[in-house]
């Protein structure tokens, strides 16, 4: 089912496009036809003419039905008469030969024989379609042959029944039609059964009272995916639905009062409402059994306006809440909720594959390659997704090429969507992230914090609220992030000066290390330098010059990652590699971290200030004293 939602981009087409004569039922039986459609949850194309007309049916319209899977299509006394009317139903008709699309006639006050025949009404238009069209007469042909070929198909008769208990019969048999259309994007499903179990047992559909679940989880995780495969699962047992994809963006664009109105003219199926005030909108929605499904929520006034009180909605309903922040659904009472994890091994590939490949399993010669994008994605769907639409079609020496470009350059794709969870950050809790996605993964929690609370960055409520916006987790208390929100952190360091690394405010790859203190390219923006000896392959001397711009330098580690078993190997090859001026000044009262393996001096410089200083470590170092005279240390 395309998924009624307030959002365009969510949108892949319609449910429903109706094709009707407004001077005939504009105004009563197809108005009343399209509020209940769209009641249902059931998303339908209506030309209220808002499109300008022409003498052919206009671009915007032709893409309406060929994106529709039902075309529904209500010939009354004067359908005929238009040929803009009749030039969609031709078109409608072609969609059904060449897209399978159905077509559902309604003979509204009309004997379907006069439609076939073209008699009474009927072949008086088509008579006056001729005297008007002499120079044309095929396009009278073909839409003849239209009329003949919509009236046999099998349909509605008008006048066998009251309208009520027809629009009930239309909309309850389109209804069970879409419940059994396979989605278009059933790949995207993939590997998510557990989580739809998981979720309906949430929902607890039998029960009378009003529910509000939150799906949350990092960007792209799949959580838009799950809160629609739910939707279409249920939205046939509720009298209102809705589908707010991207609410958030849609408050920055719209506001909150428009986000209101679009709540209750989709739920109730009425159109231009002039509501004012909280009360009159609860009074509306109260009496309804409602389906609502609130999509990507980042900010709090989302669910303060539009979910001030369950009382709002009717027995029975259903409010599900997707965010990348758990404490939204805490503040707002939300205690059912669902953590979306990243796929694993076999489900991961086979969604990879459905994009690379348009199969569930990689060709036989690309299978290396395809773990190698496994590995990289680490199960994130978006991921999978972007990369596998990135690679299909492609050859193994530009699979290569691309996962080789991806060691250098995020593909900016994935990166644009995990970012929105940074910008959503407080200041300190951008440090942390940044400190964390930079320098502390794999570290102990207790010491991280320790660390950054004397950096001020107030670390026991800001590494909370990271992970409560689904940007880190803590193992066994250690810290974790997922490697491409890792390589997103860094991005947003790098691209801030992408070509001048001494600008930087973390510095961590050996090679920029190497060429910012070699060229004394530091600046007051580093914060942090964490250089890793075991991939220095050129010897880097440490100067008072290349550390002179670094006035701001909170953390200096230098460290092995392959440390040697010995200390007189672990010393050597450390003292081989870095080396120090005899004049090195080191002033920076600021530093909380100094960790140095194999220091090679043995004492700090005379003018090093440890006042600040929260961990001093100098494994496989020559250090006899770590300075001369009397130092302050608070």
């Amino acid at each position: 089912m395309a998924i009624s939602s307030s959002s365009s981009s969510f949108q892949r087409g319609y449910d429903v496009f109706l094709s009707f004569r407004g001077e005939d039922t504009r105004n009563n039986f197809t108005a009343h036809l399209y509020k209940e459609l769209r009641t249902k949850g059931i998303n339908t194309f209506i030309d209220d003419d808002k499109l300008d007309r022409g003498q052919v049916i206009s671009p915007a319209l032709v893409a309406a039905i060929e994106n529709s899977m039902f075309s529904i299509v209500v010939l009354s006394e004067n359908y005929a008469s238009s040929g803009w009317c009749l030039d969609e139903l031709v078109k409608i008709l072609e969609c059904k030969e060449s897209r399978g699309q159905r077509v559902l006639p309604i003979f509204y006050n009309v004997d379907p024989s006069d439609v076939r025949k073209h008699m009474g009404k009927f072949g008086e238009a088509l008579a006056k379609h001729e005297e008007n069209f002499k120079e044309n007469m095929g396009r009278v042909q073909i839409w003849r042959d239209a009329l003949t070929q919509v009236a046999n198909l099998s349909g509605w008769d008008s006048r066998n029944k009251n309208e009520v208990t027809l629009i009930e019969e239309i909309v309850s048999g389109i209804l069970n039609d879409i419940i059994h259309i396979p989605s278009s994007d059933a790949e995207d499903l993939v590997g998510i059964d557990s989580s739809i179990r998981e979720m309906e047992s949430l929902l607890c559909m039998e029960s009378i009272d009003v529910r509000m679940i939150g799906i949350w989880g990092m960007g792209g995780i799949g959580k838009t995916t799950l809160a629609g495969a739910i939707y279409d699962r249920i939205f046939n047992q509720f009298e209102g639905c809705i589908f707010f994809e991207n609410v958030g963006e849609d408050l920055k664009r719209q506001g909150i009062d428009a986000l209101k109105e679009k709540l209750l003219s989709q739920t109730l199926g009425c159109k231009n409402l002039n509501l004012t005030g909280r009360t009159s909108m609860g009074a509306s929605l109260c009496s309804k059994k409602v389906l609502l499904v609130l999509d990507d929520v980042n900010d709090s006034i989302v669910l303060t306006k539009l979910l001030p009180s369950r009382n709002w909605f009717g027995p029975g309903s259903r409010i599900i809440i997707t965010t990348r922040n758990k404490d939204l659904l805490s503040m707002h009472g939300v205690k059912e909720t669902y953590k979306v994890k990243e796929l694993e091994g076999n489900k991961a590939m086979e969604l990879f594959s459905h994009y690379a490949f348009k199969r569930d399993h990689p060709k036989d010669d690309f299978v290396e390659l395809s773990k190698d994008i496994l590995a990289y994605t680490q199960g994130l769907p978006l991921a999978l997704k972007v990369l596998g639409s990135l690679l299909f079609g492609r050859s193994k020496h530009e699979w290569e090429g691309e996962l080789d470009k991806l060691k250098r350059i995020p593909n900016m794709e994935i990166q644009r969507v995990l970012q929105i969870s940074y910008d959503c950050l407080t200041d300190n809790e951008k440090d942390i992230f940044l400190d964390i996605a930079c320098f502390f993964l794999w570290e102990d929690n207790d010491y991280v914090t320790k660390i950054l609370d004397s950096c001020n960055f107030f670390p026991t409520s800001g590494i909370k609220a990271l992970i409560n916006k689904s940007l880190i987790t803590i193992f066994d208390n250690k810290l974790k992030m997922h490697d491409l929100l890792q390589e997103m952190g860094r991005e947003v360091v790098r691209k801030k000066f992408p070509k001048m690394p001494g600008k930087w405010s973390r510095l961590w790859n050996h090679e920029d290390i190497f060429h910012v203190l070699k060229r004394n390219m530091g600046t007051e923006e580093v914060e942090g330098i964490f250089l890793n000896l075991s991939h220095l392959e050129q010897k880097l001397e440490f100067t008072t010059q290349a550390f002179a711009g670094m006035n701001r330098l909170r953390l200096l580690k230098v460290y092995k990652s392959d440390i040697s078993r010995t200390f007189e190997d672990a010393s050597k090859k450390a003292n081989c590699k870095v080396h120090f001026s005899e004049d090195i000044k080191f002033h920076y009262d600021d530093l909380r971290l100094l960790y140095f393996h194999g220091y090679p001096l043995k004492s700090l410089p005379n003018d090093f200030n440890p006042k600040n200083l929260v961990d001093l470590s100098m494994p496989y170092s020559r250090v006899r004293q770590l300075w001369e005279g009397i130092k302050v240390l608070l």
